[in-house]
């Protein structure tokens, strides 16, 4: 797996429940920022992934509540992605408060849709390697 990639977030209050706590939903909201944030960093971005006929999936999301953020809390939020075979990858993601209290533990399993047949493609590192400009990002 590459150097986990970080994004900087800060907790809005509008993103709290009633107790003062981040709402649940919103973890997989800063997730699915993260993800974005890497592609773009690695010269990704969605114009190019629909020029090529795919499109980012996840396919399952398991998160680990471990303590609770509020409003004004700053945050990272790392994204790293695992490898196997086949046509699916795993990424691997922490929320983590910048005194390093991990927040929430993500694991995702996901992959490249072909918009056309949709299907999953064969290789999603090939696609990506293509595609970026920065390998390392992704591990490859």
């Amino acid at each position: 797996m590459a150097e986990q990639f970080s994004v900087p977030v800060t907790v809005r209050g509008y993103e709290t429940d009633v107790q003062g706590h981040l709402n649940q939903s919103v973890y997989l909201q800063y997730a699915e920022h993260a993800r974005w944030s890497i592609l773009h960093a690695a010269g990704i971005s969605q114009t190019e992934l629909m020029g090529k006929g795919v499109g980012p999936v996840v396919l399952e999301t398991n998160i680990r509540y471990l303590r609770e953020l509020r409003a004004g809390d700053e945050v990272e939020v790392t994204c790293g992605f695992v490898w196997g075979e086949g046509k699916t990858f795993r990424l691997e993601q922490t929320i983590r408060r910048t005194d390093g209290t991990v927040s929430a533990e993500l694991t995702s399993v996901g992959g490249l849709l072909d918009l056309k047949e949709r299907r999953l493609v064969a290789d999603p590192r090939e696609y990506f390697r293509a595609l970026t400009t920065d390998p390392e990002r992704f591990g490859l």
